[in-house]
């Protein structure tokens, strides 16, 4: 029989890989009370996923995380691609991008980045709670009553929400009956942790065949060196040792490459999936739960982190009170198009690695070398490439959050889209826009000359408390964000003495933009809130 917890939590997470973890920092910020349960008796220890994106540094800077995350990770990896008459190195994205403090990918092992993230959540007093495991769920109409198992005894459970970021077999999603649409790609990958000689450090190192792809990724800890491989088509392998790598080495390359000390070996498929939808009433989900794709440009763990920020500041204003249940629809609507668009992007990039049809075997295997250096010294194509990989390109502006307001503008950033970073000047300290904006709160930018914001820079009462007010001008001034080199006023499409205003969402994202100084398009918008 299992015994009732009396209390009622705002949200139960299930999960806590980084998407869980992630959550619970931004509820942490928003003042929402929560548990987080996981059934596996201890954090991971492989290193799993390695790249942190910019886009989620940057969503995850607000929460204390980011400094952890870069001082610990790996930001000056450059790239070397060996083909059969050569190779050739390079950094793909230095001085791509100058909008944002990370214009890097950080290699990281996914168990420094869960230990990172836990550290941060137990200075807060928050911990995981091991070895529980979800059974099924019962949907009310004002809390969720969850069924958990620990040690052989059981626990019902009550809270508002729940939220499954319990991976890609989710027990939340069985229990609501979401659908998970997709299947596997017909390849095996051999992927290990280990030692590898003659092999240049500080570098990612991808062997373009005829065979396929073969990558080593620059570790650090457990292990040196990760090796990704695909298996030769036709073999199998049940369970790898350092001679099945070895030998998968010598296919790819005739360069001395030796590998030893294992740590970690395995072998996995590419399974594709997207859940049907993101919410069930008050179960919502995230990362692996909602979609699975080809480890392609390292956008698994980050999508899965990028939701979490966008569902924590939208259950932080509806737990508060602040919001109604309505604007917790908008989380499906903004990011399930993310998740197919990831998924569609990847699976491409994924079916030209492992294809072996003659005519893209030969292009991956003899082309490739000759034209990818070309085409990588053109300033324009890195940024853009920088943009897409980064997630810096990432936008809603389909979102019902994304509100353009009159008079319109015309140029910069949109509605939906992500804040540009740059520097300002604060009460005579340097700093950035992004360092600027608040953790957990909406932020109104107003930009133009001071006399211009007389008497207009307030929101009305009933949210004053929701919303932070900034202005940003040229002019130096007490509390004014002061733009000397209008690099800010640039970035937003302004020029001159223009005179607009944008509204900042919490998790970076601008929901409303108009010229002028009238704020009555910002407070109908929070009012529609």
């Amino acid at each position: 029989m299992a015994g009732l917890d009396e209390s009622l939590v705002d949200v139960l997470i299930v999960g806590a890989g980084p998407t869980g973890l992630a959550l619970a920092a931004a509820l942490n910020a928003n003042g929402v009370s929560f548990r987080i349960v996981d059934k596996a008796p201890d954090a991971v220890h492989e290193s799993r996923a390695l790249g942190i994106q910019a886009r989620t540094l940057e969503v995850l800077s607000p929460l204390g995380v980011t400094p952890h995350l870069v001082e610990a990770g790996d930001s000056a990896v450059s790239l070397s691609m060996h083909f059969a008459k050569g190779a050739f190195g390079l950094r793909p994205f230095e001085s791509a991008l100058d909008e944002t403090a990370y214009p890097f990918l950080l290699f990281l092992s996914q168990a420094r980045t869960e230990e990172i993230l836990i550290e941060r959540l137990k200075t807060v007093g928050v911990s995981v709670e091991r070895g529980v495991e979800l059974s099924t769920v019962e949907r009310g109409a004002e809390f969720v009553q969850s069924f958990l198992l620990s040690d052989a005894s059981g626990l019902t459970a009550r809270s508002r929400f729940v939220v499954g970021c319990d991976g890609a077999h989710s027990s939340i999603r069985h229990a609501a009956r979401i659908g998970f649409v997709g299947g596997p790609f017909d390849q095996t990958f051999l992927i290990a942790d280990l030692e590898a000689d003659n092999l240049e450090h500080g570098r990612v190192h991808v062997f373009l065949a005829e065979e396929g792809v073969m990558l080593f990724f620059p570790l650090g800890s457990p292990a040196t060196w990760r090796v990704l491989a695909m298996v030769p088509a036709g073999e199998r392998v049940e369970h790898p040792t350092v001679q099945t790598v070895q030998a998968t080495i010598g296919r790819y390359t005739t360069d001395p490459i030796t590998v030893r000390d294992p740590v970690w070996l395995t072998t996995f498929s590419v399974q594709s999936r997207l859940a049907d939808r993101f919410r069930a009433g008050r179960v919502f989900l995230a990362g692996d739960a909602a979609h699975i794709h080809s480890p392609a440009g390292a956008q698994g763990m980050n999508t899965g982190i990028q939701d979490a920020v966008n569902l924590g500041w939208k259950l932080g204003l509806v737990c508060r009170g602040l919001a109604s249940d309505a604007l917790l629809d908008s989380y499906e609507l903004e990011r399930l198009p993310v998740a197919r668009s990831v998924i569609r992007t990847t699976n491409r990039a994924f079916r030209v690695a492992i294809s072996r049809r003659p005519l893209t075997s030969f292009v991956r295997s003899r082309v490739v070398g000759r034209v990818v250096p070309v085409v990588l010294r053109i300033p324009l194509v890195r940024k853009i490439g920088f943009r897409l990989i980064s997630q810096l390109s990432i936008h809603y502006r389909s979102s019902p959050l994304s509100v353009e307001g009159m008079p319109r503008l015309g140029r910069g950033p949109r509605s939906g889209d992500r804040v540009p970073d740059s520097p300002i000047v604060v009460d005579g300290r340097a700093t950035t826009v992004h360092r600027s904006l608040l953790p957990s709160a909406f932020q109104l930018l107003c930009f133009g000359p001071l006399e211009s914001w007389a008497g207009h820079d307030s929101v009305d009462a009933p949210w004053s408390d929701l919303v932070g007010v900034a202005i940003v001008s040229s002019d130096a001034a007490t509390h004014v964000w002061t733009d000397p080199t209008r690099s800010v006023q640039r970035r937003f499409g302004l020029r001159g003495s223009d005179v607009a205003h944008f509204l900042i969402r919490p998790d970076g994202y601008i929901g409303y933009r108009a010229r002028g100084s009238d704020l009555a398009g910002v407070n109908a918008y929070l009012r529609s809130l």
